[in-house]
């Protein structure tokens, strides 16, 4: 029983100089202190990571108007088929379209 007692205490001890060593320490950046900022910025003053994104953006719209495109085209091709069987441009329309929404995905994921 004494031992259990002992190291409950030893436990809590431990604890309270933790939580003063905490507290002592104080907040990372004092106010009035310049906010460290890990953005690289351009010369022109804009931030990258911001430039980054709003390409990264544009690039998206465009792949997904081009997928959307592809995949009418994909529709399409079937019904003006007389024949049953699929032809090669069709077959490269869906690779096309899979690789299209791979690297929207990658895109969007990356972000």
């Amino acid at each position: 029983m004494k031992h259990w007692l002992w190291r409950s205490m030893l436990g809590l001890s431990f604890a309270a100089i933790a939580l003063l060593a905490v507290e002592q320490r104080g907040p990372k950046n004092p106010p009035g202190a310049p906010v460290a900022d890990d953005d690289l910025r351009l010369p022109n003053g804009k931030s990258q990571k911001d430039e980054i994104l709003k390409a990264e953006h544009e690039q998206n719209v465009k792949d997904a108007a081009q997928l959307a495109e592809l995949a009418q085209q994909l529709q399409q091709d079937p019904e003006k088929e007389d024949r049953f069987v699929l032809s090669m441009a069709t077959l490269k329309k869906t690779e096309d379209i899979e690789k299209l929404a791979r690297k929207i995905r990658t895109r969007l994921r990356h972000n």
